[in-house]
């Protein structure tokens, strides 16, 4: 006696209603898992929008606590701080400075939310150096990965003092997790989480936040950040910063790299995060702007893709728009 065949309506007669939906979706979002990156400008008066970044701008003190705030009662996980200084030398000296503007800002954030909402730093050189690169230079003009690892250190120290409860790692320097787990430990702050952004690509989606940081980089950073044609070595660099420390390790960008977000999400034991960068923004805005997408629908969309992919946390500049459209029922 032959098999009766299976029906072939049966996925369908799942998906006839948004509540059938809802029911057996495989993947959600939630706003705890959302990451809100800010940017403190030294020298603003006022909010600077981001021209490359629609929605986005360098913030003052009182709007930055006002952002916060409001992130912070939409349900938002985490807030990630760069700062903006408005001088820069060639060593990045203010990004050790107590009174620099993203040590201050990370002590305002913590003022301002508490343990209410994880305050995330940005540990890197590239904010506060004249030369836009992410270390410190050699002689022959390239970056110098044992000094640099010094300076992260020091960098790990001065972002523990002014309040972050994570360090995020995103240098793409050989070592620098275990350079800033022993300068942390050094100092007795062993509760103080480490970030790691593991597998940081050289990536053209980077454009709008060199506006955002008024970065001076001249070239680019492939000598030390990764290849996108490589989908093997992002495994590798995630397990390699695992056995030095890391807490946390991160994909950067994110929709471009789902791959490599599979990969070591289903690799690590640990908590995986990826970034939705500012050209992945950019290009969603220009486009809904121009009517040839649905915003709200695009931006659900493409989060969903990076948590099926495996990311339990996501950094987005939408942060708190979506958490409030969860909020009503919007997935």
């Amino acid at each position: 006696m032959s098999p009766a065949p299976v029906p072939t309506d049966r996925p369908r007669r799942l998906r006839a209603t948004a509540p059938l939906r809802r029911l057996v979706a495989e993947h959600r979002l939630a706003a705890a898992d959302l990451v809100l990156p800010v940017f403190l400008a030294e020298d603003a008066t006022e909010p600077r929008p981001i021209s490359s970044m629609p929605g986005v701008v360098q913030h003052t003190e009182d709007s930055l606590r006002a952002a916060a705030r409001e992130a912070a009662d939409a349900g938002v996980g985490g807030i990630m701080l760069f700062g903006v200084p408005a001088t820069r030398d060639a060593t990045g000296s203010g990004a050790t400075d107590p009174r620099g503007v993203g040590n201050r800002g990370l002590t305002l954030l913590r003022e301002e939310v508490g343990d209410d909402v994880v305050v995330i730093s940005d540990l890197c050189l590239d904010e506060f150096t004249d030369h836009g690169h992410c270390g410190v230079l050699a002689s022959d003009g390239s970056v110098d990965n044992d000094a640099t690892l010094q300076r992260y250190a020091e960098m790990a120290v001065a972002q523990y003092e002014a309040g972050a409860h994570v360090l995020g790692l995103s240098g793409m320097m050989d070592g620098q997790v275990a350079a800033c787990r022993a300068a942390l430990d050094g100092v007795g702050a062993t509760g103080t989480a480490i970030l790691a952004y593991s597998a940081k690509y050289a990536s053209a989606f980077y454009g709008p936040f060199r506006e955002a940081v008024d970065s001076q980089l001249q070239g680019d950073r492939r000598t030390y950040q990764m290849d996108p044609a490589n989908r093997a070595e992002g495994m590798r660099e995630a397990l390699l910063d695992v056995a030095e420390g890391a807490d946390i390790v991160m994909v950067k960008p994110a929709l471009g790299y789902l791959d490599v977000l599979a990969d070591v999400a289903a690799t690590v034991d640990i908590p995986v995060a990826a970034y939705q960068v500012s050209g992945e923004l950019a290009m969603v805005e220009a486009a809904a702007a121009n009517g040839w997408l649905d915003r709200r629908r695009t931006i659900l969309e493409s989060l969903t893709s990076i948590r099926r992919a495996g990311a339990g946390i996501i950094a987005t500049y939408w942060a708190t728009e979506v958490a409030r459209w969860l909020a009503d029922g919007t997935q």
